[in-house]
């Protein structure tokens, strides 16, 4: 499959200024897919250029919502249309199980149909003021966007801004993350072949600290997008602020799971399982922290470690239940905080090290890990690990189970898990995080759900009709007659 890609800038496809090109691999296996152009400064120039002068220009000023929608649908259809393909893409460049792959394909679809459907229906509002005066709003595009895509969903993030960018009147200029380019490439092919005028989609691809900084830092853009760590939203954020340019930021999380004494054990335990495996826990809302009442926590604990040890690991297209580590780099950092948790007195339930596996030993495979016996306030229970840990707490009542679960920086994610349905709208409404679900956890995907963190997970909100505030900015007129 190795193959020299490019980068679609103008309806065009393009090498890079640099005439450098980045290889990406297979997570599982080490195995060279492929190589993709290393973008710099220049090339994201020409792209923001190009998305200005299509933006400004009459031909996008005069297309009209509802084909912006029909457009948007159609990809929606070549992406259905394509799937099997592009699943084996994302699973040989994420490594993650084919079956999640699918699923991907299935939500960056989804994205694009419901956001064709809301293209023509950004409504303004008249205001009563006095006798003699209309006074209305308008929501009008903010003009060129700048999307930086994390390496963990790399079509599903792409998609959902994008879809929302292009609804509202856009351009957009989308930056995907050098590790996994290959579904955004695809994607780009896809909106090619589509009516779209040129200019409106540009794709740079390149390293995050050369194109992405330069994305981050260019005077032209009306708003930014980023999905990521902590540490680079700060920086990303940083640099937007210099040129007083709006900022969407999804971050990082340590989302609880919060199970009371009369759940539905055989359900939550199932759900905890899946909220940390999912995409081998390399997910910003994964339920990385299991907030377990004192009287069921041995039970519960030992069904989570059961169902654990029966998992199975390794190669996306086998579709085992938990695939590689994308990296060296997130795989030690894994271990460090292993280490860590070792020198902070965890007692490590299962996993805790790496998978062993002649077949897997070229990739960086990682067993699901219990912690227990940690400090509420230690290292590893408050920082984002981005594996498959879960750190497990008890509580005696529900005022200690809100104090442990809003006792991070983080707030992106909870799961209540309860029948007593006062309990649960009590519990919802103190804990400080902007998603939370009751009896589940993650409502599957769910694009039409506003989806966003409080405190260090972020600002702003990405998913359903809510993320089109980020791409408009609104205009009142009064006008007297």
């Amino acid at each position: 499959m190795s193959e020299n890609h490019l980068m679609y800038i103008n309806g065009e496809w393009v090498e890079s200024v640099s005439k450098e090109v980045i290889e990406t691999k297979n997570p599982a296996t080490g195995e060279v897919l492929g190589s993709i152009p290393r973008g710099v400064t220049e090339d994201i120039e020409y792209a923001v250029k190009v998305a200005r002068e299509t933006f400004e220009s009459e031909e996008w000023h005069t297309f009209a919502p509802i084909d912006r929608g029909r457009i948007l649908y159609k990809i929606s259809e070549e992406l259905l249309k394509e799937k099997e393909e592009i699943a084996l893409l994302e699973t040989l460049d994420t490594g993650k199980p084919i079956s999640q792959a699918r699923k991907d394909v299935e939500a960056a679809a989804l994205y694009f149909e419901y956001y064709a459907g809301a293209a023509d229906k950004m409504f303004g509002e008249t205001i009563p003021i006095q006798a003699g005066i209309l006074n209305y709003t308008l929501r009008e595009p903010v003009g060129v966007t700048g999307h930086i895509i994390p390496w963990n969903y790399p079509l599903q993030i792409l998609s959902r801004s994008t879809a929302a960018a292009i609804a509202t009147g856009n351009t957009v200029v989308a930056k995907p993350a050098e590790d996994t380019p290959l579904t955004a490439i695809k994607l780009a092919e896809i909106i090619d072949r589509t009516k779209l005028p040129k200019g409106v989609f540009n794709l740079v691809t390149g390293y995050g600290k050369e194109a992405g900084l330069a994305l981050a830092n260019h005077p032209d853009l009306d708003h930014i997008t980023f999905t990521g760590s902590v540490q680079t939203g700060s920086a990303v954020m940083t640099s937007a602020a210099k040129n007083i340019t709006p900022v969407t930021l999804e971050l990082g999380g340590k989302s609880p799971n919060i199970v009371f004494d009369d759940c539905d054990q055989e359900d939550a335990v199932e759900w905890v399982l899946r909220s940390i495996i999912q995409n081998a826990g390399q997910t910003c809302s994964a339920g990385s922290r299991l907030i377990i009442h004192e009287s069921i926590k041995d039970e519960f604990v030992k069904k989570l470690v059961q169902k654990i040890e029966k998992l199975t690991i390794g190669h996306g297209v086998d579709d085992s239940d938990i695939g590689p580590i994308l990296n060296e780099n997130q795989y030690n950092r894994i271990e460090q905080f292993m280490e860590i948790a070792r020198n902070e007195n965890a007692n490590f339930l299962v996993g805790g090290e790496r998978a062993t596996d002649k077949r897997l030993e070229n990739g960086f495979f990682f067993k699901p890990t219990v912690l227990d016996n940690l400090q509420a306030d230690s290292y590893v229970a408050q920082e984002e690990i981005f594996g498959p840990v879960v750190c497990v707490f008890t509580f005696k009542d529900e005022e200690e189970a809100i104090r442990l679960a809003n006792g991070t920086e983080y707030g992106l994610v909870t799961g209540i898990w309860t029948k007593d349905g006062a309990r649960s709208h009590r519990v919802a409404s103190k804990v400080r995080a902007g998603q939370i679900f009751i009896n589940n956890y993650g409502a599957g995907g769910g694009v039409q759900m506003p989806f966003g963190g409080f405190k260090k997970s972020g600002f702003g909100r990405e998913k359903g009709i809510e993320a089109l505030r980020n791409y408009t900015a609104l205009k009142n007129i009064a006008l007297k007659y």
